[in-house]
Order: C-alpha cells, then structure tokens, then sequence
C-alpha cells in the first residue's frame, strides 16, 4: 500500500510548482520586459487615478456597511435571510452586468435623470471618477456587509451576556464589544475591496469618461490592445504589482486583535435598541436594499423584451463562456482540493504559497506576461480561450482554497489516523471518505469558480478576436455601440447562466453531501 501511495504523494508538489510557474513566469516576462521602461506623464495619472478610486471605493464601501451590518445584527424581521442572500448575489454577479444596471438607473437615460428632467433639473452624469467609484461601491457594499456581519456574529455570547447583565447601554456596547470587534475587522475588509477595485476592468472600461479617468488595468489594456506596446504594458503590470504588495503590507500593519478570547459558540443576537436608532436601522436596510435590488431590477426590465431577437453574436459567446467556466471551475476545484489535503496532512508551505500567490496580480498582468511569453511563437489569439481558462483557474484558486482548508483538517483531525490503519490511500481515500465528506463545500467552491470565470472581462479582452469572444465581452462591445437593448437581453442570459452555473454546483455538492 505504501508503495501505490508513494506515487500519488507526488502529485501534490508537482501541482504547487506547476501554479508557482504559471504565476511567475508571467511575472517574470513583465519584469523582463519592463526593465528600463520609463513611463510618460499619462501613466503616472493612470496610477494616481487607480489608487485614488480604489482608496475612496474601500473607504465608502467599508463605511457604509457597517450601519447594514449592525443592523443585520441585532434585528429579526420577515425577509431578513433573503436579504443577506442579496447581499452575497453582487460577489457572483458579472461586473458588465452591474454596470448596465447602474446605466439603466443612473445614465444619461436612466431613472435619476428622468425623473431630475421631469422636475426642471439638469441631469447628471455617471462617467468618471464619480461613476467608477459608484459602480464600485454597488459590487462591493455587500461584501463588506457580509464580512462585517461575520465579525459581529463572532462576538462570544459570554461578553454579550456580561453586557447585558452590567446594563451597558448602546454607546457602552459599542466601545467595550463592537469596536474592538471593528478595528480587528475593518483593515482587513478595507484590503480586500481596496485589492479588488485596483484591479478593475470592466467597470472603468464602460465608466471611465476618458483619459482623465483611467486606471493601471485599462492602460495596460490600451497599450497592448491598440498600441501594441507590449514594453509600456509590461512596466505599467509592474507598478500594478507593486501597489498591491504595497496594499496588502499596509494592511498587515493596521490589523489589530480585539482581544475577547474564546467563548462557547452559542449564538446570543445584541440587544436591539427602540427609539431613534430602530428607525435608523430601518434606514440602512432599506436603503440598500434598494440600492443593490434597482439596477438589478433594471437589467431584467431592460432584457426581456429583446431576448427574441437577439444579436447573432450572443449564442455562440454564451456557450464559449459556458465551456471556459466549466473548464475553469474543474481545474480550480480540483486543484485546490489537492493544494488543500497536502496543507491539512503535512502543512507544507509551498502548499500555502501556490495557493496564495494569485492573490498578488490580476488577470490583466497575467494576461499581458502570457502574451510576451506566447507572442515569440504562436499567434496569441489563437490561444485566447486555453489562455483564459488558465487564468481564471489561477484567479479562481485562491478562494478555494481558503473554502476547502478548513474541512480539509477537520477531515484529517477526525478521520486521517483511522483511514491510515485501514491502508485506505489513493482512489480509495478519495471516493469513500474524502469526496464524500467535503461534497458540500466542493460544490459551494465549484459553483463560485464557475460564476467568476463566467463573468470574467480581462485577459479574454487581450486575447480575443471575434470567433473567441465570449459573452461578457459581447456585452461589452454592444454597450460601447450604444445597443443598450440588445446589451441589457446579452447581460439578462449571462447573470442567468452565472447564477445557474452555481446553482447546480452548490445543489449537487449538497445533494451529494446529504
């Protein structure tokens, strides 16, 4: 037994290296190709804009949702699981479709300016910095709910009790329970958000209003896509690179521990307050509610109609994203399933470095060291499609493996000792004891693999010619065209086909698990 498991102990490592090499030798090739390159003055203000856009959307996310998640918290009310179910929905959907949303209620034509021009009042405009940073804050408010929301939850019910039982009042609670709570939660919120709109794409694309508005993402785009300035593209990756260290270091720095110990996990809600602060609850709810529930509403207002006469382009985009997702998503999953077992029985860093790395660069920097290692030998737009699924099964790894770490040494803490005595190794450990033990968050991490990589609008948009499009850049294009018919029915099939890729996932991981 020992010699047939051998073999498959290999398995793992060759895997690290082989993630390791596909991560840092696009790296490499920017950095390569990047050294000595001087930037003009026109990328230096893609780097202010891109860092200042980024900062003012983590800051507003990261504020505002702390009211929606406070008051999550502490009141029940009819519908309060449907709408933290809304809260997770924006992290699944396409960034091309909220953008269409948000046209559709605060665009030229949209429901804000009509109604300001039915009361004589001039229109505003949603491009620019303003835009961007709207658009921002609409993907990512939820979150930041969500996240600070779990930091609530967390507070030990023996502190809460303790509170309760000394008569603190609510600004009491708030600087002995919640605010430790906050300032050990709120960097790290404000990182993630932060890390996510540097390296946005399809939102400043269809929002940035010009020169004046444009990020690092979008200027390494413009110069391989129009300029064919690969040197300028691959200095402009590596201060993208740069930032984020820059950002993830920071945020080390500002991390606190709140300090509460452990406590016994029973659930204990906080006090909800009446008065004034009941009503600003309500407040914060509704208001974001609909916030987020608008533009989504606007999109399937918008789409319905035009799904019988669609553009010709859609079908064959649609079924190229469903096959890139799917690819994606099996890679990913399985990949991070290997990573996650090697961690949970030997704890090897070179597990946790392959899995993390990705966190460090976008699909753009990748897609852009992809295109200075392939361009010497083959057409790049011959390999778009193979391209993007590697990416978006590297983008796509992270987050799997955070899902499946957990109950991967919780399997091995329970169950690794007898499975040994039992000689069950290999396919064996894999079918009647791992597959069956982790179902449940195998499919919750397929399902998120297969949606993002469904919405996915980054290196496809370096790569891609018209027989490789896929549907996000579809939508992308027919926005661009000013087809705000034909784009809103192309987003209404890719948020469905999205939603229904992690429905069967999620569904079948349950089904399997139950």
């Amino acid at each position: 037994m020992a010699s047939r498991a051998r073999p498959l102990s290999l398995i793992a490592p060759a895997l690290a290296a082989l993630l390791l090499a596909l991560v840092l030798a696009p790296l490499a090739a920017v950095g390569w190709r990047g050294a000595g390159m001087s930037l003009g003055p026109a990328d230096w203000a893609a780097v202010r804009f891109s860092v200042t856009q980024a900062l003012l959307s983590a800051a507003i996310s990261t504020l505002l949702a702390i009211p929606v998640a406070r008051a999550l918290a502490r009141r029940r009310f009819p519908g309060r699981s449907l709408l933290v179910t809304l809260m997770g929905a924006p992290f699944l959907l396409p960034a091309v479709v909220a953008v269409l949303g948000l046209l559709a209620v605060f665009g030229r034509s949209g429901l804000l300016n009509q109604a300001l021009v039915a009361m004589g009042l001039p229109p505003i405009s949603i491009y620019g910095l303003h835009g961007v940073v709207l658009a921002h804050v609409f993907l990512n408010l939820p979150l930041a709910t969500r996240m600070i929301l779990h930091g609530w939850l967390s507070i030990p019910s023996e502190r809460i009790r303790l509170a309760q039982s000394l008569g603190f009042g609510p600004s009491e609670t708030f600087r002995h329970l919640e605010w430790p709570m906050l300032r050990e939660v709120l960097p790290g919120v404000a990182l993630v958000i932060l890390v996510i709109c540097l390296t946005s794409f399809a939102v400043v694309l269809t929002l940035g209003g010009g020169p004046a508005a444009t990020t690092i993402e979008l200027a390494i785009y413009q110069a391989v896509r129009f300029e064919f300035d690969l040197g300028r593209a691959a200095g402009l990756a590596g201060v993208q690179l740069a930032v984020g260290v820059i950002a993830v270091l920071a945020a080390w720095t500002l991390t606190r521990p709140a300090g509460f110990g452990a406590g016994l996990d029973r659930g204990l809600p906080l006090s909800a307050p009446t008065g004034w602060r009941r009503w600003g609850d309500g407040m914060a709810l509704t208001t974001s509610a609909l916030f987020l529930a608008l533009p989504l509403a606007a999109v399937l207002w918008r789409g319905l109609p035009g799904l019988t006469d669609l553009p010709a382009s859609v079908l064959p985009a649609a079924a190229r994203s469903v096959a890139v997702a799917l690819a994606s998503a099996l890679l990913a999953t399985t990949a991070a399933l290997t990573l996650a077992l090697a961690a949970a029985r030997h704890g090897s860093p070179l597990m946790e470095g392959a899995a993390t790395l990705p966190l460090a660069t976008s699909g753009l920097v990748l897609g852009t060291g992809l295109f200075l290692l392939i361009q010497p030998f083959a057409p790049p737009m011959s390999l778009a499609l193979p391209v993007t699924i590697l990416v978006n099964t590297a983008l796509s790894l992270p987050y799997l493996y955070r899902i499946l770490l957990p109950e991967a040494r919780a399997l091995q803490a329970d169950y690794g000792r007898l499975a040994d005595s039992l000689a069950l190794h290999g396919w064996s450990r894999l079918r009647w004891l791992v597959l069956p033990r982790l179902a449940r968050p195998l499919g919750f991490g397929a399902g998120i693999a297969a949606a993002l990589s469904m919405g996915d609008l980054g290196v496809i948009a370096l790569f891609a010619g018209e027989r490789q499009a896929t549907l996000p850049l579809v939508v992308s294009q027919l926005t661009g065209a000013y087809r705000m018919e034909a784009a809103a029915s192309a987003a209404l099939i890719l948020v469905t086909l999205s939603f229904v890729l992690f429905w069967a996932c999620d569904a079948g991981g349950r089904r399997a698990a139950a």
